[in-house]
């Protein structure tokens, strides 16, 4: 009987429920766009239960298109994006929306707790930002103290899915290290921490902390009628999809560097090094042992789908009416297309900056001439000159190039925007054979945790396969180099600028 593994991906854009075998090969998915709630402007929650309906569904589907039985799943993980809050009350009650990611409304008072950062960082070696669990638990507090009051128990995203399948509550190192929950060095909580944001009490609110291949619990009665999965099943820690992800595609140490193009714009390295806190780096704990040094923003693909969305309307019906997606005629666009079409610059800044809190999209550079197709590609490009601007800061923290960067994420499902981000970042750019990698990744998790594989050396060796590898157009990143130097120069300009569009506009809206 061959044997599988299950991971449900909880993302910030999409939720997916992947099967992989043995072999790391995936075999089925299901998948649902998260449902986000924006009831206010920075507002993004999801509410608990519709998700955990709608995931139950998702892995029903995914055992039916792999025509397996589920009792050929062997283990099961889950993953999730990191940040934001999930929360129980003291009954293991779901009594409030979960809280994404992407949420801004604690913004200015995450700009308060950095101005002090200098006080913490020696114990979590973190900045930090507005999405991070302990700043929305501040937020609660001072806002909505009825619901804070109510907390029991403080979870990630992955953490929530994984109790909902056992019954069991635990954190997982990954995320509450990345959440400044952790004393980095020690790899405990530390009450020094929820001190410094002025939540003391949720110290003793805490799960106990779990490894990404520690064993969690089973497959409850209850989760098994709700998601088709074999009373019993094992679950394990699981891993933050920045992890995840990073496993998938090999990246074991710091001679390859992991990008993910998503919701988010991720740019991560494994290192024996903590990132000191001037180079304004994120650390966390890594599944090898090592720490994930990382430099992140909102700046990434959610940039290019709204403006599809907003841009392209009429394409999409057209594309839709000819049996074929808006992605595959941008896919031939770009393939027509070089460095040269677009003299427009876009700031990917539609979800949030990587260079002020205050910043916004903008496009530089429009004219009179200035083709839709123009602006298109230069979102395109925009997104990577983000995405550069990050990976500069970790080759200066690590004191050279990686060989290669591993590329995962919505766009890899473009061949001519990879091979786009070698040509921009000057560095060979390999793609992984799955699609899913977050899935994979909590699979490997899933391999280890039931002893399939010895350890993450040998899982990894097993199950990622590297598909392609694009190697820098020499001709393009001349032209590359030069828009870059722009877009950097452009950003100078502006710095200090963004406060006033922003209060511009807020006095307008009030008005």
């Amino acid at each position: 009987m061959n044997k599988y593994f299950l991971t449900i991906d909880n993302g910030g854009t999409n939720t997916k429920a992947v099967i992989f075998d043995t072999d790391g090969k995936q075999v089925s998915e299901s998948s649902f766009p998260t449902m986000r709630i924006e009831e206010k402007s920075g507002f993004h929650e999801i509410d608990l239960n519709e998700l955990w309906a709608a995931i139950g569904c998702a892995i029903k589907k995914t055992i039916s298109i792999a025509g397996i039985e589920s009792k050929q799943i062997i283990g099961v993980s889950c993953v999730g994006h990191g940040k934001g809050l999930y929360v129980l009350d003291r009954n293991k009650h779901i009594f409030m929306h979960g809280i994404l990611s992407t949420d801004s409304r604690a913004i200015e008072i995450a700009r308060r707790f950095e101005k002090q950062v200098d006080t913490i960082f020696p114990i979590s070696h973190q900045h930090v930002m507005e999405s991070q669990s302990p700043v929305l638990l501040n937020w609660l507090k001072k806002n909505q103290p009825q619901n804070y009051d109510q907390i029991g128990f403080v979870l990630a995203a992955k953490d929530f899915v994984r109790f909902k399948l056992t019954g069991n509550v635990f954190q997982e190192y990954g995320d509450a290290s990345g959440n400044n929950f952790i004393n980095l060095d020690k790899k405990n909580y530390d009450q020094r921490l929820f001190d410094f944001f002025e939540i003391s009490e949720i110290y003793h609110k805490m799960p106990e902390l779990k490894k990404f291949s520690d064993l969690c619990g089973y497959i409850t009665s209850e989760s098994s009628q709700e998601t088709g999965l074999t009373i019993g099943t094992p679950v394990f820690g699981g891993l933050f999809d920045i992890d995840a992800c990073s496993l998938a595609t090999g990246v074991l140490n710091n001679d390859f560097f992991s990008i993910i193009a998503g919701t988010w714009n991720i740019n991560v390295f494994p290192s024996t090094k903590i990132a000191p806190a001037t180079s304004g780096l994120m650390n966390s704990l890594y599944p090898t042992g090592d720490f994930l040094v990382e430099s992140s923003s909102a700046t990434s693909a959610g940039n290019l789908s709204i403006t599809i969305n907003n841009l392209l309307d009429e394409e999409t019906k057209n594309a839709q009416s000819h049996g074929k997606s808006i992605y595959d005629v941008l896919e031939e666009f770009l393939s027509h297309t070089g460095a040269d079409f677009s003299k427009v610059i876009f700031f990917p800044f539609l979800y949030g900056s990587n260079v002020d809190p205050n910043a916004e999209g903008a496009y530089i550079g429009v004219q009179s001439d200035t083709s839709k197709s123009a602006m298109i590609r230069s979102v395109y490009e925009g997104i990577i000159f983000a995405h550069k601007y990050h990976i500069s800061k970790l080759i200066e923290t690590s004191g050279c190039k990686p060989k290669a960067i591993r590329l995962s994420g919505g766009g890899t499902n473009s061949s001519s925007w990879v091979q786009m981000f070698a040509n921009v970042l000057e560095t060979p750019v390999e793609t992984v054979a799955d699609s899913e990698l977050g899935g994979l990744g909590g699979a490997i998790a899933s391999s280890i945790g039931t002893n399939y594989y010895a350890n993450i050396d040998q899982a990894v060796s097993h199950m990622v396969h590297l598909k392609d590898k694009f190697l820098p157009d020499n001709q393009q990143s001349v032209i590359y180099r030069q828009k870059y130097e722009v877009y950097l120069k452009l950003l100078t300009a502006l710095d200090g600028s963004w406060s006033s569009l922003k209060n511009m506009q807020r006095r307008i809206s009030q008005s």
